[in-house]
């Protein structure tokens, strides 16, 4: 009978293992793994104006109505599941006033927003109008329940001549803020002139004084990048990938400083709008630079400059990281800090991977069978890798 030799025997083991410990991993992976909603809230002396919008994705996720399995929403079954979505934006979202639930006073409008992969549902209502020196609060509970989701709402906040955004996500579901007696003075009486006078204000609204609300909302955006790489499991397998290679501490902090440097660079002029390479472009190239760095590892005993890789790599990942930010409107006084914070966001869970990592990897690396067990983990990466380049390739 064929016998494997014990070194091979082991090999095939940890390949094994591995490949069983991914399976739950990949079937998260395969959910929705990333839902975004944009929501602005235009206040006036006459009234309140929410916008809501929601990826499709999300929509049949949490109200069904895809008919035909397309994983489109149709003009026909949107139409149909109207009623559905509006009161799950009721159950969902809730406005209040000085603590008191408001309801809608009117629906504007409810439109099917038809563009590709970013189409989303748009629905326009009224509320009652603030008064001077009322609190106003927005809480969102979509998907709350849901483990697998990681669901956003990017909220801005239009009153007066200011702007201010803030980013729910995580247990973080809620926004307030108190309206104050000179900034309620500085509300509009009506809707039209509240968007044409922002529009006349954007050249000078760098140099608004800051609310305080405003000054807590970079905390938000700082969660959301928190949330976002460690809901982003390509990019965490990317980074696996590549510390898992033998190297020394300074191969390490020259390739960890690279991929910084990259993702940050790509990721900034993506939400400015400088650049705009397209998901399906971005996304099989993400998966791609998975297989590359797993092949590599299998490959080559001893990696040596691999900072040119990873930043080569890291400007397609910082651009599937703008990916949840590039659609909201950020006003220009706050798009620095919002930036910052959310790429800040990224580099705290990032280091601390790596912190975590680093020290086990040294130990990891003096066990003689390290070399097997490098290959049979990179080949587990390189098959994972490989399903969501084909997934995305042909999605």
């Amino acid at each position: 009978m064929f016998r494997f030799k014990p070194s091979l025997r082991l090999t095939l083991s940890l390949l094994l293992a591995l490949f069983l410990f991914t399976l739950p991993f990949k079937q998260m992976v395969e959910a929705h793994a990333y839902s975004a909603a944009y929501t602005t809230l235009t206040l006036t002396k006459t009234q309140t104006e929410m916008t809501y919008a929601l990826d499709e994705l999300s929509v049949i996720e949490l109200v069904g109505g895809d008919l035909n399995n397309n994983h489109m929403i149709e003009q026909e079954e949107f139409d149909a599941m109207k009623d559905k979505i509006e009161a799950m934006v009721k159950e969902s979202v809730t406005l209040k006033i000085n603590d008191q639930p408001k309801a809608w006073t009117k629906v504007e409008s409810f439109v099917l927003d038809r563009k590709g992969d970013a189409t989303k549902v748009i629905l326009k209502v009224l509320y009652p109008p603030v008064s001077e020196t009322d609190s106003i609060s927005l809480t969102d509970v979509q998907y709350v329940n849901d483990i697998k989701t990681n669901y956003v709402n990017l909220l801005a906040i239009v009153y007066g001549p200011q702007k201010s955004t803030a980013a729910l996500s995580g247990k973080d579901r809620s926004w307030l803020m108190l309206m104050t007696a000179d900034e309620y003075a500085t509300l509009y009486q009506d809707i039209g002139h509240a968007d044409s006078s922002v529009e006349n204000h954007t050249q000078s609204q760098d140099n608004a004084t800051a609310n305080s609300q405003v000054n807590s909302g970079w905390f938000s955006f700082f969660k959301l990048g928190m949330h976002h790489i460690l809901s982003g499991y390509d990019h965490l397998l990317f980074l696996f990938s590549l510390l898992i290679a033998r190297q020394t501490f300074k191969q390490y902090a020259t390739m960890i400083t690279a991929f910084t440097v990259a993702h940050s660079l790509t990721l900034t002029l993506t939400v400015l709008g400088i650049i705009n390479v397209p998901a399906y472009i971005v996304e099989p190239a993400i998966a791609l630079s998975i297989c590359y760095v797993a092949l590599d590892n299998m490959i080559r005993k001893n990696v040596s400059h691999r900072w040119v890789l990873t930043f080569l790599f890291g400007l397609i990942h910082g651009m599937g990281f703008a990916d949840i930010m590039k659609e909201m409107v950020i006003p220009k006084n706050e798009l620095a800090v919002d930036l910052i914070s959310f790429n800040l966001g990224i580099e705290a869970v990032q280091i601390s991977i790596v912190a975590i990592l680093l020290p086990l990897l040294y130990f990891f690396h003096r066990w003689k069978l390290s070399r097997r067990a490098v290959i049979a983990a990179s080949g587990v990466v390189l098959v994972l890798g490989g399903i969501w380049l084909v997934e995305r390739l042909v999605a």
